[in-house]
C-alpha cells in the first residue's frame, strides 16, 4: 500500500510564507500597481516602461550586491531568521507606504524598497528549504509552496482586490491604496506561523567576533567551490539565462499591457487565469519531475517561455506597424489571454522545481551561503531583463524589440541544460553521498 504523504508542521509553516507573499508578486508586481503606476506616469507626460524597468533593475542589483553577504552570514547561528525578519518588515512597510504617495517618482521609491524587502526575504525562505525537509521530499514541498501561494497568496486576495477595484472604480486612486494596505496586512498576517514554528536546522558555529571575518572568508570559499563543481557551475549558468527572462515577463508585462493600450480591466483579468492555472499546474510539475526529471521539466518550461516572448514581440509589432488601429489592439487582447494561460501552466513549476533542484546540489549546513549565490546569478539576471528592455526600448523606440532580446536568454539556458546534464547528475550524486556521511 502506498504511503500518504503528509506535510509536517514545520515544512505547512515553511510553505505558508509563498501564501504570504505571492500577494505582493502579484498586485505590486504583475498586476494593479504597474497599471496604477502606468496611469499616473501617463497624467505626468511620462513613458511608465522605462523608469519602472530601471527602478526593477535598481531592486534587483542591490540584493545582488547584498546576496553573498546575506549567504554568508545566514549561515551562521541564529541569523538567519533575523535576516528573514528584517528584509520581510522592510518590505511590508515599504509596500504599505506607496498608499501614501502620490507623485510617479515617490510611488517608484516605495517600490522599489518594498521590492528590495521581498527579495531579500524570498533568498533566505529559500534557503530554508533544507531546514525543514529532506532532500527526498523537497521537488513536493517546494512545488506546493508555490501552488499554494497562487491559491492563497495570489488568487484571494486578487480576487478580493479586483472586487474592490470594479465597486470602487478600476481607475479610482483610493481603491488602489485599499488595495495596497490590502496587500500589506495579507503579507504580515501570513507571515506569523513561519516566524514562529520554522527554525534554523543546520548552521555554522562561530564566535560573534569572528563573524564578519569568517563570513569574507566563506564567500570566497564558496564561489570557488561552485566554480570548481563543473554540475552546479553549468546549472548556475542555465538559471542565470533563462531566470532572467522569466522575471521580467512577471514583472514587466502589465506595464507593456498598459504602453500597448490594452484593456486594463481585460488585463487584471487574464492575469488572474494565470494565477487559477498556476495552482494545479504547479502541482503537477512536482509530480512529473519526480517521473521524467527535474531537468527535463525545467527545458519543457523554456520551451513555452520561448513561444510567450515570441508572441509578445508580435504583440507590440503588431500595433506598432498598424499605427494602433482597433483591430490591432483587439487582437493583442486576445494575445495577452493566451499568453496569460501559457505562462500560468508553468511560471510557478519553473521557479519551484529551480530552486528544489539546486537544493539537492549543495550541503544543507552551507544552504543559505550557497543560496545566496544561486540568487546572485537569479538577480543580477534580473537586472538585465529589465536593464535590456530599458535600453532597446529607448533605442529603437519600439518595447516590441526589448521584449524579443529575451528569447535569447531562454534558448542559453535551455542549451547549457541539455549539453550539461551528465555534469549536473554527478553533482547531485555528490551531494547525496556528502548529505549520507
Amino acid at each position: 500500500m502506498k504511503k500518504v504523504f503528509r506535510f509536517t508542521r514545520k515544512e505547512k509553516s515553511w510553505i505558508m510564507y509563498d501564501w504570504a507573499n505571492s500577494v505582493f508578486a502579484t498586485n505590486m508586481m504583475a498586476a494593479i500597481f504597474p497599471i496604477y503606476f502606468g496611469s499616473v506616469c501617463e497624467a505626468a507626460g511620462v513613458d511608465n516602461v522605462v523608469p519602472w524597468s530601471y527602478g526593477t533593475a535598481a531592486a534587483t542589483f542591490t540584493i545582488a550586491v547584498l546576496a553573498p553577504f546575506l549567504g554568508a552570514i545566514g549561515d551562521y547561528k541564529g541569523m538567519k531568521k533575523k535576516l528573514f525578519t528584517v528584509f520581510a518588515a522592510l518590505g511590508i512597510l515599504a509596500t504599505l507606504s506607496t498608499a501614501f504617495f502620490n507623485t510617479w517618482q515617490m510611488l517608484l521609491v516605495g517600490y522599489v524598497f518594498s521590492y528590495i524587502g521581498f527579495l531579500g526575504s524570498c533568498l533566505l525562505y529559500d534557503s530554508f528549504l533544507t531546514d525543514v525537509t529532506t532532500k527526498e521530499r523537497m521537488d513536493k514541498v517546494s512545488a506546493w509552496g508555490y501552488a499554494m501561494g497562487y491559491i492563497g497568496g495570489s488568487t484571494i486576495p486578487f480576487l478580493i482586490s479586483i472586487g474592490l477595484l470594479l465597486v470602487m472604480g478600476m481607475s479610482n486612486p483610493t481603491a488602489v491604496k485599499l488595495v495596497i494596505i490590502l496587500t500589506s496586512l495579507w503579507w504580515a498576517g501570513f507571515s506569523i506561523p513561519m516566524l514562529r514554528n520554522v527554525k534554523q536546522e543546520h548552521y555554522v558555529e562561530v564566535p560573534p567576533t569572528q563573524l564578519v571575518k569568517n563570513a569574507l572568508s566563506n564567500i570566497r570559499d564558496t564561489f570557488l567551490s561552485i566554480f570548481h563543481n563543473k554540475g552546479i557551475f553549468l546549472y548556475i549558468l542555465a538559471y542565470f539565462c533563462y531566470i532572467d527572462g522569466v522575471n521580467t515577463v512577471i514583472s514587466l508585462s502589465s506595464s507593456y499591457g498598459t504602453k500597448l493600450g490594452l484593456d486594463s480591466t481585460g488585463m487584471i483579468l487574464a492575469l488572474l487565469v494565470t494565477q487559477i492555472v498556476a495552482v494545479p499546474c504547479s502541482i503537477l510539475f512536482g509530480r512529473l519531475s519526480e517521473r521524467l526529471g527535474s531537468l527535463r521539466m525545467i527545458r519543457i518550461a523554456i520551451g513555452v517561455y520561448f513561444v510567450v516572448c515570441l508572441v509578445g514581440f508580435y504583440m507590440g509589432w503588431n500595433i506598432e506597424i498598424n499605427n494602433g488601429s482597433e483591430d490591432a489592439v483587439q487582437l493583442s487582447q486576445v494575445l495577452f489571454w493566451i499568453m496569460a494561460f501559457m505562462v500560468g501552466t508553468v511560471q510557478g513549476g519553473i521557479q519551484a522545481i529551480s530552486r528544489s533542484y539546486f537544493g539537492k546540489l549543495v550541503p544543507p549546513s552551507r544552504s543559505t551561503e550557497y543560496f545566496g549565490f544561486y540568487d546572485i546569478f537569479g538577480k543580477f539576471a534580473a537586472v538585465m531583463g529589465p536593464l535590456f528592455v530599458a535600453v532597446f526600448s529607448s533605442i529603437t523606440g519600439h518595447d516590441s524589440i526589448g521584449v524579443l532580446s529575451l528569447v535569447a536568454l531562454f534558448l542559453i539556458g535551455f542549451l547549457i541544460l541539455a549539453f550539461g546534464r551528465k555534469k549536473m547528475d554527478a553533482a547531485q550524486q555528490a551531494a547525496q553521498r556528502e548529505s549520507q556521511e
